[in-house]
């Protein structure tokens, strides 16, 4: 998931000619296919070209689930709701995912677009729906570039302190833009190494943390003294502290925290293989996650009890408060701190890399699909498309730019703009799948000759999409039950905008909802 700002409450992510409802959602690719249930070659997507590796979407898919919602926030999910309330609502939320990706999986396979569920949404459900869907991601994701430039200077400050946040800004926007700027390829090598990084580092976490509650590591560090065993567990009302309102309050920040595992959906217009590799890398990687968020909070919240004040910090202000390090200290690893703030600011790196591509990529297929201005369906002869990774890179800056400005004010609302459209996002994929899958069978084709096949449909869409409805209604509900119009405003302000963009778009082009029988499902992106 795209990164805490440090110092936000929770994890952020973490005008286009309008053509008439008669335009087709998607363009032929640029080499023909026959139409029908047996392409073997996807083709190009609007001139993009497939360099992704299988390794590179394995680790796309974990990098982009793996980020500070794990390193940082996950104290403050124990603190909240007691080591077995955040197991539970970081499971909840962990299967609502799996469901998700087994719908994208099955659409991804079939029709590996870089414009992924904006795509499908145009296909199956409506243009408009695809309009106000791909325009808020492509905005969320921006954003979030600017949010990983904030969060980067304030990671240096760590070792630099004297020297301003906006020169580190600068200088990683100058890395990830040169990584996004030279080829899929580029981008998908910087993302497997930034990702490797991460993953490793958890794997060590884990390891670490078993060997201390048997009793094998620690009682060197600050705290040390032997293994608790599961007195931790017991203190007080944990496992459960806060009861069920707790667990609810932690669903959102455990969303947050998966979110950017649908990015492979995204890479799959750029994968060599896609109706083979999508499904394999969202079947295989999705139990990793799960493994590391699960197994990450069952030993944080055996080692560390859930009244330390340093869970409840967060890791906002200080590096030192984060759990993981909080948990390596105590096991007598050495700079504990300075490894955690390394591996942190790779995790910032990630996000900003992969937040890059994908607003990039929504651009694009926005203005293949004419949603957006042809400038920005333009690629380079490597298959980067320059203008719209150049227009997403100046949003990115301009909004670091504007956290900056008057303590930041209207960076803020930017963040509360499009702190939703990830689950936006999720519903779509959730709305799409349902509409996808109607129109297969009613247009009488067979569900063996899809690439993929998601295993619990219908119950799996459509129990996604009402946890992603709880979760959306209930991120702020105190706010609303005590009236609290400006808090409410804020939380809530991604909705009317995604509805204005929606309706907007309808009333001018008078598009309607795509009928069953007519939808393509024809497997050219």
């Amino acid at each position: 998931m795209p990164p805490a700002v440090l110092g936000s409450p929770r994890p952020s992510r973490r005008g286009a000619p309008i053509t008439p409802a008669s335009t087709p959602a998607h363009r032929p690719s640029v080499t023909p296919r026959t139409t029908g249930t047996e392409p073997a070659d996807p083709g190009t997507d609007g001139g993009l070209q497939r360099g992704l590796r299988p390794r590179h979407l394995r680790m796309i898919a974990i990098g982009g689930a793996i980020g500070t919602g794990l390193f940082l926030a996950s104290g403050a999910s124990i603190a909240t709701a007691g080591p077995g309330g955040a197991l539970v609502a970081y499971a909840v939320m962990g299967l609502m995912v799996l469901l998700l990706m087994q719908s994208l999986g099955e659409m991804a396979a079939h029709v590996p677009s870089s414009g992924s569920f904006q795509t499908y949404a145009t296909r199956y459900v409506s243009p408009s729906f695809g309009f106000a869907t791909g325009w808020n991601y492509w905005f969320n994701w921006a954003i979030t570039v600017a949010a990983e430039l904030v969060a980067a200077g304030l990671i240096m400050a760590f070792w630099f302190p004297g020297v301003p946040n906006w020169v580190w800004a600068g200088a990683f926007l100058a890395v990830i833009l040169a990584l996004n700027l030279v080829s899929s390829r580029t981008y998908g090598e910087g993302e497997f190494w930034l990702a490797t990084i991460k993953v490793l580092a958890v794997i060590v976490f884990l390891i670490a943390g078993v060997a201390m509650i048997l009793g094998i590591l620690g009682g060197r560090g600050p705290g040390g003294g032997g293994s608790p065993g599961l007195t931790n567990w017991t203190l007080g009302d944990a496992p459960f502290h806060g009861g069920i309102p707790a667990i609810v309050a932690i669903f959102l920040v455990a969303g947050f925290s998966f979110q950017g595992t649908e990015l492979v959906g995204i890479a799959a217009g750029e994968a060599q293989d896609p109706r083979r590799e999508i499904p394999k890398a969202l079947r295989s990687v999705f139990w990793r996650i799960l493994l590391f968020y699960i197994g990450a909070i069952a030993v944080i919240g055996t080692l560390l009890p859930f009244t330390d004040p340093n869970l409840l910090r967060n890791g906002e202000s200080d590096i030192a408060s984060s759990p993981f390090t909080l948990v390596l200290e105590r096991s007598g690893v050495a700079f504990a701190a300075s490894v955690m703030n390394a591996v942190i600011l790779t995790a910032i790196l990630s996000a900003g890399n992969s937040g890059l591509y994908a607003s990039t990529r929504m651009l694009h297929a926005l203005a293949v699909s004419g949603q957006a201005p042809r400038l920005f369906a333009r690629v380079s002869r490597r298959g980067v498309p320059v203008p719209a990774l150049l227009a997403t890179t100046a949003v990115g800056a301009a909004g670091f730019v504007s956290a900056l400005v008057g303590q930041g004010a209207a960076y803020e609302w930017l963040l509360s703009v499009s702190a939703l459209t990830g689950f936006l996002a999720w519903i779509s994929i959730a709305v799409a799948h349902y509409r996808f899958r109607r129109a297969w069978v009613r247009q009488g084709r067979a569900l063996s000759d899809l690439p993929y096949r998601a295993p619990f449909f219908p119950a799996g869409p459509l129990l996604a999409f009402a946890l992603c409805v709880v979760v959306i209604l209930g991120q702020n509900y105190e706010a609303v039950l005590e009236a609290r119009l400006l808090e409410v405003l804020s939380a809530y302000v991604g909705l009317p905008v995604f509805a204005a963009l929606w309706i907007g778009h309808r009333l001018v082009t008078g598009s309607r909802r795509v009928r069953l029988e007519d939808a393509d499902l024809s497997g050219r992106v």
